[in-house]
């Protein structure tokens, strides 16, 4: 795959994906309704389609058992060509307003955004939502994603991605122990100035192992998409795992969170569509 320019350098190896690259220099700072990215595959439902009332049912069903039952849920609907499955899951350091909202805009956009397409994935800060008309329950899903890479990188790359790695290999321990809900944190001092934060996450479907598999998946393509940079997320079907300089998850800490951004500058992000 050869060299794409982008605000800064950075070193792709082959892999069996295509790769869209997006400046986002000058796009208005995200807000917290807004998307980071989304994927649309498969064959479009037209009008009255039965598959379109499947879709319309199961979106429905998401927002309203994941808004009250922990900010997750699945829910299916249709019978054999129309049948639909759907997951919905909220960063499980949110709010349970802010993950409402999150999952009501998420119903609102995917169907418009995707067409109604077969296959549709839709990611925010907050939340994530997809539905697809096989049953992908309990697949880790690292085929399709979106990546934000920050376009600032450290000084003294080498000892930045070593603290790195030290910090997201705490994160994804959690996140794939029994009992942890899919959901790890951590935070190390890098420098007297300057703080690591890391978030790993999984989709509550996935046993321990196969959150493992997926974390392990995300993790190793820091080295093609993330290098020294000052911060990168990749976010799968399945799992997602981010670092920042700054407070990003909550509670946001330092300074009574005066020092955080609880959601995405996309300004400073370079974003990457990950496609199967």
């Amino acid at each position: 795959m050869g060299m794409i320019h982008t605000p800064y350098t950075m070193k792709f190896s082959t892999m069996r994906c295509c790769v869209l690259l997006v400046s986002l220099a000058l796009l208005p700072l995200g807000m917290a309704a807004d998307s980071i990215g989304s994927y649309c595959s498969g064959s479009r439902y037209a009008g009255s389609n039965k598959a379109v009332t499947s879709i319309n049912s199961v979106l429905a069903d998401l927002v309203a058992t994941a808004s009250t039952g922990g900010g997750y849920a699945t829910s299916t609907a249709g019978k054999g060509n129309n049948i639909i499955y759907g997951l919905a899951q909220c960063r499980g350091d949110v709010s349970a307003s802010d993950c409402a909202a999150c999952l009501a805009d998420a119903a609102k956009q995917l169907p418009s955004t995707c067409s109604y397409s077969s296959d549709a994935r839709i990611w925010y800060d907050y939340c994530f939502m997809r539905y697809e008309n096989a049953d992908f329950f309990g697949q880790a899903d690292t085929g399709a994603g979106v990546i934000l890479v920050n376009v600032q990188a450290m000084d003294n790359p080498k000892a930045f991605e070593k603290a790195v790695g030290k910090v997201i290999g705490k994160a994804t321990a959690q996140a794939s122990a029994a009992g942890s809900a899919g959901l790890g944190r951590d935070k190390d001092q890098y420098t007297p100035f300057v703080s690591i934060y890391g978030l790993a996450q999984c989709t509550r479907d996935l046993a321990p192992l196969t959150c493992a598999q997926c974390l392990s998946t995300a993790v190793s393509r820091f080295g093609d998409y993330c290098g020294a940079q000052q911060g990168c997320q990749i976010n799968y079907s399945s799992c997602r795992v981010r670092y920042e300089i700054y407070p990003f998850y909550f509670p946001l800490a330092g300074n009574g969170g005066a020092g955080g951004r609880a959601t995405t500058d996309m300004t400073k992000n370079t974003k990457i569509i990950v496609h199967p």
